[in-house]
C-alpha cells in the first residue's frame, strides 16, 4: 500500500507496513498489516526525562514503520521471546489491521493493548496482536505501545510532587489514548468505538483510568477488558507514604546523589546521569524489595491522575461507568511467591511484612481460619501432594493466599460493586486451565490463549478449542459494543456468557479448563468453558474486600 499521512498529530507519512504474524494457507485466518514503531510523544530524554511526556508536533517526517520500538528499560521480561532492544526513547504506538478493510468503506472498532509487567518490566511486543487480530471474525483495529515503566515512569515521593513527577507512565498512557483519538481513523478506525484491555499493570492502569473519569466527565474510552488486575490490586498508596519515601531515598543512595544537594538540584542531577547508572539503581532497589513483594516504582494517589483511593470512587459511584469483561486466575500467586516456603512462622511473617496495618487478629484469622497450616490440618486443602524438591510444605498455602489478596478478591470487587452500581453490564471470568503441574493456572497464561495462538493452537485440539472459544469471547466484547456473545463463527457453540449480576439470583462466572488437566500430565474431564455460580474462594474474598483500605493509606 502506498504512505499514509495521520493528522493533525503527528502529520507524519508511514512508509510501507508489514503483513505480520500469519501464513496465508490457514483455513479461517486472515492477512494483518502492522505499522510498527510509530512516535506519539517526543522522547523522554534529556531536559525531558522526569516530567510529563510532550506530544510530537505536526511534521512531514517519514517514518519507516516496520518494526516494534524500543522498550522501556526495566527488568527483564520473564517469558521468552525475541530480543528486545532497550530506550529511553520508548514512546511508540504500533497499529494493526485485517486486510482487507471493511468493503462498506465504515469506519471499524479499536481496541487498544496496555502491556503489563509489575510496572518494571514488559512491552506491547510481548502480546501477539497480529495473531489476535487474523482469527477475529469480525475485523477490528487494534493498538499496542510502550509507556515508562520503573523509576522512568513511577518515582514517588515528596519530592517528586514538587517536580510534577508522578504516574509518568499513566500520563503516557493519556496521551497514547489522545493520540488514538486524534489518528486512529487514518488507519480505518472509529475513535467513538474503543475498548482499552490489558493484564496485571495493564488491567491495574485501565481501573485507574475509570476511576478518574466519570460518566460527566468520560474518557476516550468505551469499554474496558481488565485481566488479572483492578483499581483496587495490591497497594496503591498515597505519594508521600512512609514506604515510597524510603524506596526513593535508597534509590538517591544507588545513583550517588549527594546527601547535601538542596531539593531544587535533585532532579538535575537526575537528569545528568547517563541512564545505566538510572537502570543499575532502580534494579537494585526492585531487587531489594522484590522478595516480600512490595514492589518499588507503582502508580500512587496524587489527587490528579488517581485522584483519590480507588476503593472510595468505587464506593462513592464516582467513576466512568462501562461495559466491563475482568476475571482472574486460580494460581495467580504461584508466578512470585517463595516456592520454597517451609513453616507456618515464615507464612506469617510474610503477611506481616507485607501488610504491616494488619492487626494481630488479622494475621491469627488468615493463618488459621482461612488458610490453615497444612502440617497441623491433615485435611487442608493446601497440603502438599506434589514429589518436587523445588517447593516447600507451604507453597500451596501461600500460592492461594497472595493470589487471592493480591488479584482473585479485587477483581471479583470490580465486578461486585460495578455490578451494584451501574447498568452496563459485567462479565466476570475464572481462568483455571493449569498449564504446569507446579504453576497451575499461573498469572497471564490465559494472554497466549486470547491471542489464539500457534504456540497454543499446536499443542492439542482441546487446547486450541479453549483458545478458540476465549478469543471469540474477547473479540465480540470489542467488536460489538461489549456483547461476548455476539459473534458466532467457528465457535458459535460457546455456553452463553451470563453478566456477573444477570438474571440469575447469584453471581456468574465463566470458568475455562476446569478439571482439563492434559498439559500437567492428566485426563480431561471438565467442560473446556461453563458459566456457573461463582463461589469459589468467596470467604477468603469477602475477608480482603474489608481490608482493602489497609493498603490504601
Amino acid at each position: 500500500m502506498g504512505s499514509i499521512t495521520t493528522s493533525p498529530r503527528p502529520s507524519v507519512k508511514l512508509r510501507q507496513g508489514t503483513v505480520v504474524g500469519i501464513t496465508q494457507n490457514e483455513p479461517g485466518a486472515k492477512p494483518v498489516e502492522a505499522f510498527l514503531g510509530i512516535p506519539y510523544a517526543l522522547p523522554p530524554t534529556g531536559e525531558l526525562r522526569f516530567r510529563p511526556p510532550v506530544k510530537v508536533e505536526t511534521s512531514s517526517k517519514v517514518v519507516e514503520a516496520s518494526r516494534y520500538g524500543p522498550t522501556a528499560p526495566g527488568k527483564p521480561l520473564l517469558i521468552a521471546g525475541p530480543k528486545l532492544e532497550y530506550s529511553e526513547d520508548c514512546l511508540t504506538a504500533n497499529v494493526f489491521r485485517q486486510v482487507p478493510e471493511r468493503s462498506d468503506g465504515g469506519l471499524l472498532p479499536v481496541a487498544i493493548y496496555v502491556h503489563g509487567g509489575a510496572f518494571n518490566r514488559g512491552s506491547a511486543s510481548m502480546h501477539n496482536t497480529s495473531s489476535m487480530m487474523a482469527w477475529s471474525e469480525q475485523p477490528f483495529i487494534a493498538v499496542s505501545f510502550n509507556y515508562r515503566i520503573g523509576s522512568l515512569g513511577f518515582l514517588p515521593s515528596r519530592l517528586s510532587t514538587k517536580e510534577g513527577a508522578l504516574n509518568l507512565g499513566l500520563k503516557d498512557q493519556i496521551l497514547l489514548f489522545e493520540w488514538v483519538q486524534e489518528n486512529i481513523e487514518s488507519f480505518g478506525g472509529d475513535k467513538g468505538d474503543i475498548t482499552l484491555f490489558g493484564l496485571s499493570a495493564g488491567a491495574h492502569s485501565i481501573g485507574h483510568h475509570l476511576m478518574r473519569h466519570t460518566n460527566e466527565n468520560p474518557g476516550p474510552f468505551h469499554r474496558v477488558v481488565i485481566e488479572s488486575g483492578a483499581p483496587t490490586s495490591r497497594a496503591v498508596r498515597a505519594f508521600d507514604a512512609e514506604i515510597h519515601e524510603k524506596q526513593f531515598r535508597e534509590f538517591l543512595g544507588e545513583v550517588a546523589c549527594p546527601n547535601d544537594l538542596d531539593e531544587e538540584k535533585v532532579f538535575p542531577f537526575l537528569r545528568s546521569l547517563p541512564l545505566s547508572s538510572i537502570i543499575d539503581a532502580q534494579n537494585a532497589v526492585f531487587d531489594r524489595y522484590n522478595p516480600s513483594l512490595r514492589w518499588a516504582f507503582q502508580p500512587v494517589i496524587d489527587g490528579e491522575i488517581i485522584p483519590r483511593r480507588p476503593i472510595d470512587s468505587w464506593r462513592s459511584g464516582n467513576y466512568y461507568k462501562v461495559p466491563i469483561m475482568t476475571g482472574f486466575n486460580g494460581n495467580e500467586g504461584s508466578l512470585y511467591i517463595n516456592k520454597k516456603m517451609a513453616t507456618d512462622e515464615q507464612f506469617r511473617q510474610f503477611f506481616q511484612t507485607l501488610l504491616p496495618q494488619l492487626p494481630v487478629s488479622d494475621i491469627g484469622a488468615i493463618a488459621q481460619k482461612l488458610y490453615p497450616d497444612p502440617e497441623k490440618s491433615g485435611n487442608s486443602v493446601f497440603q502438599e501432594t506434589r514429589k518436587d524438591s523445588t517447593i516447600g510444605p507451604q507453597y500451596k498455602r501461600i500460592e492461594a493466599a497472595y493470589g487471592q489478596y493480591a488479584y482473585v478478591a479485587p477483581v471479583r470487587q470490580t465486578a461486585n460493586l460495578a455490578s451494584r452500581a451501574q447498568s452496563n453490564p459485567v462479565y466476570l471470568y475464572h481462568w483455571a486451565l493449569p498449564t504446569t503441574v507446579i504453576g497451575g493456572a499461573s498469572h497471564g497464561d490465559n494472554m497466549r490463549y486470547e491471542t489464539h495462538s500457534a504456540e497454543v493452537r499446536s499443542l492439542s485440539e482441546v487446547q486450541g478449542n479453549i483458545s478458540g472459544m476465549l478469543h471469540a469471547y474477547v473479540t465480540s466484547f470489542i467488536c460489538n459494543k461489549g456483547d461476548p456473545n455476539a459473534i458466532a463463527g467457528r465457535f458459535a457453540d460457546r455456553p452463553e456468557w451470563e453478566p456477573y449480576m444477570g438474571k440469575q439470583e447469584n453471581p456468574r462466572t465463566m470458568i475455562f479448563g476446569k478439571e482439563v488437566h492434559e498439559l500437567i500430565g492428566g485426563e480431561n474431564h471438565g467442560e473446556l468453558a461453563e458459566c456457573v455460580h461463582d463461589i469459589w474462594a468467596m470467604e477468603q474474598c469477602h475477608f480482603w474486600w474489608d481490608k482493602v483500605e489497609l493498603t490504601q493509606q
